[in-house]
C-alpha cells in the first residue's frame, strides 16, 4: 500500500493528463454528432465556456479569494489574447475542421502539437536542446516519432477492420466522401494547430505574470464565450441557432463545460506551471488512441493498418520524450548539487517550471491582504 501511494504521489501530473485525454476523447466523439447535424460552433463554444466558469467560480472565490485585486490592464491584455488564440481561434477552427472530416483524422492534427510547440519553445527559448547530450537526443526522437505516427495514420490506410457491433460506416462519415469538405477541414485543422501551438506559450507568459489558475481559467471562459457569442451572431443570429433543448446538443455543452473545459483547464494549467509548456502537449496522442476506438465501437468507424501502425510509433515517442525529459531535470538537479529543483530546470531554460504552484489552502488569500 505504501509503495501505491508513493507512485501516486510522484505521478499525480502524468494521471492529471491521463485524464485531461480521456475528458477530450468524450467531447470529439460527442461533438462530431452534433456538428454533423447542424449545431452552431460558436453557439456551442459560448455556451460550453458559460458552463465552465460558473463551475469553476466557487473555487476561484474560495481558494484564490481576494487575488482578483492584483488584475491590472497588463494581464487583462494576456487574458483575452488566451481566450482568443486558445478557445475563440483554435477551438473555432478545430470543430469546423471535425465537422468536415471525422474525430479520429481531427485527433491526429491534434498530435501534431507537441512537435510544434517544442519548435516554438526552443525558438522563444523555454526549451534548450543540447545536441551533444543524449537526454536531448531522445526528447527530439521521440517528438519526431509522435509525428511520424500521426503522418503515419493520416496518410498510410492498408486494411480496414472493424470492432463495433456494425459493418458498415456510420451516417456521420458520408461528409467525409467529399473531396471539398476534407480539403477545407484539413486546412482548418492545421490552423488549429498552429493556434493551439501558440496558446500554449501565450499561457506561459501568462502564468509568470497571474499565477492563479482558477481565477485564469474562469476569467479566460468568460471572456471567450463573449468573443464567440459576437463572433457567432455575426455569423448567424437566428433565434433557433441559439435555442437550448433537452436533447444531445445540451448534454454535449454540459459535458464540454464542466469536464473537457473547466477541469481541463485547471490541470492544465497546473502541469505547465510544473512541468513548462511543451508537457501537456506530449499527451495528446493517446486522444487520437482512444478517439479511435471510441469511434469504432460507437460510430462503425473502420479501423486501419495505418492506424495501428501509428499509434504504436505515437506512444513510443511519447514516452521517449517524457523519459528523456525526466533524466535531463534529474542530471541537472545533481550537477547542481543543492540548488533547488525550480533553479536546475530553470538553467534548462524551462522558464515556466520555475514557478511554484500556488497553495489551494484558503488561508492564502487572508496572509496576503495582510
Amino acid at each position: 500500500m505504501k509503495v501505491v501511494k508513493e507512485w501516486l504521489k510522484g505521478s499525480k501530473t502524468v494521471l492529471s493528463m491521463f485524464l485531461v485525454q480521456v475528458f477530450a476523447t468524450g467531447m470529439q466523439i460527442l461533438s462530431r454528432v452534433i456538428l454533423v447535424e447542424g449545431t452552431s460552433i460558436f453557439a456551442l463554444i459560448a455556451y460550453r465556456h458559460v458552463i465552465a466558469a460558473v463551475c469553476v467560480a466557487p473555487f476561484a472565490f474560495y481558494f484564490e479569494r481576494g487575488r482578483q485585486k492584483k488584475l491590472r490592464w497588463s494581464i487583462w491584455f494576456w487574458l483575452f489574447l488566451n481566450a482568443l488564440v486558445g478557445i475563440t481561434l483554435a477551438m473555432g477552427l478545430f470543430y469546423y475542421g471535425l465537422r468536415d472530416t471525422s474525430a479520429t483524422y481531427s485527433v491526429n492534427f491534434l498530435s501534431l502539437v507537441p512537435i510544434s510547440t517544442f519548435i516554438f519553445s526552443i525558438i522563444c527559448r523555454m526549451e534548450r536542446v543540447e545536441i551533444g547530450r543524449w537526454t536531448s537526443k531522445v526528447k527530439t526522437i521521440g517528438a519526431t516519432l509522435c509525428v511520424g505516427g500521426a503522418l503515419t495514420t493520416s496518410l498510410y490506410k492498408g486494411k480496414e477492420f472493424y470492432i463495433g457491433l456494425t459493418t458498415h460506416h456510420s451516417h456521420t462519415t458520408s461528409v467525409q466522401s467529399s473531396k471539398v469538405n476534407m480539403l477545407r477541414g484539413t486546412l482548418f485543422l492545421l490552423g488549429s494547430c498552429f493556434s493551439y501551438t501558440a496558446w500554449f506559450i501565450v499561457q506561459v507568459k501568462l502564468l509568470e505574470i497571474f499565477p492563479f489558475k482558477y481565477w485564469g481559467t474562469m476569467l479566460t471562459c468568460i471572456i471567450a464565450s463573449i468573443q464567440a457569442a459576437i463572433v457567432g451572431i455575426c455569423l448567424d443570429c437566428r433565434k433557433v441557432t441559439w435555442s437550448l433543448k433537452w436533447n444531445l446538443q445540451l448534454m454535449t455543452i454540459i459535458y464540454s463545460g464542466t469536464l473537457a473545459t473547466a477541469a481541463t483547464f485547471c490541470l492544465i494549467y497546473w502541469a505547465i506551471s510544473i512541468k513548462g509548456p511543451t508537457y501537456p502537449t506530449m499527451f495528446n496522442p493517446l486522444a487520437l488512441i482512444f478517439v479511435t476506438i471510441s469511434e469504432a465501437i460507437l460510430l462503425g468507424e473502420p479501423i486501419s493498418l495505418g492506424i495501428l501502425v501509428g499509434m504504436i510509433l505515437i506512444l513510443t515517442g511519447l514516452y521517449s520524450f517524457l523519459w528523456g525529459k525526466e533524466k535531463e531535470t534529474e542530471t541537472m538537479v545533481e550537477a547542481c548539487g543543492e540548488v533547488s529543483t525550480a533553479m536546475a530546470r530553470e538553467s534548462l531554460g524551462l522558464h515556466s517550471t520555475a514557478m511554484v504552484v500556488p497553495s489551494i489552502s484558503p488561508s492564502n488569500g487572508k496572509n496576503d491582504r495582510n
